[in-house]
């Protein structure tokens, strides 16, 4: 299933939400604009690499930024079109929510810290690879995590191939995101640890900080505790 839009209505104008895919798309473009070899060497150098951050590589050269920084900044890089497509569009239908809910400056310490949290649990299943990962996607499964608690009833649009014919259809954000931790979490079963291709335990890890974690993020509970 393909999600288009949900029907869940925001409060105000999803400031963060759209600059992080706007600042996406100047980094993807960037990337695009650099020869082949020096994109490649960016990817290295802006990549979160695992055996960096626990000390089993080193660079020859010079590091951009700290190992642990890379974390964030492979936040920003993509591999293709439709990886930035594909992690802006799930950005843009959820994250509009989830940040009215707890207010623009606690949704960018939440996007980040879940993407954080997605990174180190794709590292720790081989915390020797050399790997770089990149993509917004841990970060915006946290989002996805954390729109499943806040709005388990809100309708989705998505789109269903059958054959060589699609349908639209309006779907439960439950069972919507929920058939996709379902898909992430049977893949990262089947994927052999260190393989390369696509970061299936980043996006589990994501989903499940975004779940535990939205509680603690929101403005009604800050309201309360004052």
């Amino acid at each position: 299933m393909i999600p288009l839009r949900d029907d869940n209505p925001t409060r105000g104008i999803p400031v963060v939400t759209i600059a992080l895919i706007v600042l996406s798309a100047a980094v993807y473009l960037w990337q695009l604009s650099l020869p082949a070899e020096s994109a490649q060497a960016a990817v290295y150098l802006l990549g979160f690499m695992p055996a960096l951050l626990f000390g089993y590589a080193t660079f020859d050269g010079a590091q951009w930024v700290p190992p642990g920084a890379t974390i964030f900044t492979s936040m920003f890089l993509h591999g293709g079109f439709l990886h930035l497509a594909g992690n802006m569009l799930y950005l843009w239908i959820f994250g509009d929510n989830v940040e009215d809910r707890v207010g623009h400056g606690r949704f960018v310490v939440f996007y980040l810290v879940c993407g954080a949290v997605a990174a180190l649990a794709q590292a720790l299943s081989d915390t020797r690879s050399t790997i770089p990962m990149i993509g917004a996607s841990g970060a915006v499964s946290g989002i996805l995590g954390a729109y499943v608690v806040l709005y388990p009833r809100a309708n989705v649009l998505v789109v269903v191939p059958l054959l060589i014919v699609f349908y639209t259809v309006r779907v439960p954000a439950l069972v919507v995101l929920g058939l996709w931790f379902g898909g992430q979490l049977l893949s990262s079963l089947a994927v052999e640890s260190g393989a390369g291709g696509v970061a299936f335990l980043a996006h589990v890890g994501g989903f499940i900080a975004g779940v535990v974690l939205i509680r603690w993020f929101l403005r009604e509970r800050r309201r309360a505790r004052s």
